[in-house]
């Protein structure tokens, strides 16, 4: 299940309880957009969250070593330190994915690999019987 962090954010209580419930079901938890919006890094600590998805405006420019590519660098080593696994939004070039694999991110998506799927061709696309696009 993809949660945005607003929705961390604004903890009424029982949110904390209802994701542990979630995940004791089997289901796991992950923060999308990581980054994007009220990054507090106590929720990190506080919530059962499995995954975060670094949020895509911060991959177009990690190959240059400007604040995005620290700041990418920062949450791999920090969502691994938590035992979290990390997911790299809007990759869309080798040079990006290279560079992700390098340190350590676990997962990466974009239009590198495919535009968004409807549901429906979904299996279709999977099979290689429909091109990408």
């Amino acid at each position: 299940m993809e949660l945005t962090e607003g929705i961390l954010i604004e903890d009424h209580g029982d949110v904390v309880d209802m994701l542990q419930s979630l995940r004791d079901l089997g289901v796991t938890i992950v923060v999308d957009d990581f980054g994007r919006g009220y990054s507090s890094l106590a929720y990190l600590t506080k919530f059962p969250i499995d995954k975060i998805k670094i949020d895509r405006s911060f991959i177009s420019e990690i190959t240059s070593l400007d604040t995005d590519a620290a700041i990418v660098d920062a949450i791999i080593v920090m969502a691994h330190a938590l035992g979290m696994t990390v997911v790299a939004e809007g990759v869309e070039t080798e040079v990006q994915e290279q560079y992700l694999r390098e340190r350590g991110c676990d997962e990466v998506q974009g239009y590198r690999y495919s535009p968004g799927v409807p549901a429906a061709d979904l299996v279709t696309v999977a099979q290689g019987l429909a091109p990408v696009g």
